[in-house]
This record gives structure tokens, C-alpha cells and sequence, in this order.
């Protein structure tokens, strides 16, 4: 079912600082900062060969990043990413097998254009995961 690592996802509390690390100091390329309002962040991505970091920055009060900065204020691994054929049936089936699935269920459009759930992180080691339709 799982496709290839799309991405990890870090929670940083200052976007152009955790920008100017990866770009300056790693020499890797960094695309534009891109608002997600839907997701209450702001991301970066940061290139690699074989994958993408993700770099996200709370955007407004409610976002669900502040929460996890609070606890983490130098900021950390939120997540990772990883790609599905089909979404829809990747869930169902996770949740065949009693997984969650967070928020309403259903699929949102993430940064990349593409229908995106993320999954309870204490049904995957204690990791929050998110699916991406490839």
C-alpha cells in the first residue's frame, strides 16, 4: 500500500531562520514560503535527491502547529509523509484494520495540490503520518 517517503515534516517557530539553516548553511534548494491557510501553516520545502523536508510555521492563532511548538519551542519532527495509490482506499482499509483517521475523514487538498489525511500517531509508533495520493 505504501508508496515512496514524500516527506518529513518539521515544526520550526521561525520559518526564515529554519529557511536560512537549509539554504545557507546545508546548501540545499528551498522553494518560496506558501501560506496554507486550510492547514493553519506556512511551508517551505526543502529538496533533496530522494526526498522533501517540509518546514512549517504556524500561521494564526488556531494553528495546530502552535500547540506542538509550546511543547517543543526549537521546534521538531512533526510528521512524515508518505504517498498512496488511491487514498480513499488506503483509508478504508486502515481503517478496516482500526486505525484512525484525523479530523473528519475525509480528504483535504495539502501543499502539493493533492488529497492529503493524516493518521493518529498512537496507532503508528507514536508518529503522526500523513498520506498523500501520488
Amino acid at each position: 500500500m505504501l508508496g515512496r517517503l514524500n516527506h518529513v515534516a518539521i515544526a520550526v517557530p521561525d520559518l526564515a531562520a529554519g529557511t536560512a539553516v537549509y539554504r545557507n548553511m546545508l546548501g540545499a534548494k528551498v522553494s518560496d514560503p506558501q501560506p496554507e491557510p486550510t492547514h493553519g501553516v506556512t511551508v517551505v520545502f526543502v529538496e533533496l535527491p530522494n526526498t522533501k523536508i517540509e518546514l512549517l510555521e504556524p500561521l494564526g492563532e488556531n494553528s495546530p502547529i502552535a500547540a506542538f511548538l509550546a511543547k517543543n519551542p526549537s521546534g521538531g519532527i512533526h510528521h512524515v509523509c508518505y504517498e498512496v495509490e488511491d487514498i480513499i482506499a488506503a483509508r478504508d482499509r486502515l481503517k478496516g484494520e482500526g486505525a484512525r483517521v484525523l479530523g473528519d475523514g475525509e480528504p483535504k487538498i495539502g501543499a502539493h495540490g493533492k488529497p492529503v489525511l493524516f493518521l493518529h500517531p498512537k496507532d503508528f509508533c507514536g508518529t503522526l503520518v500523513e498520506l498523500e495520493q501520488a
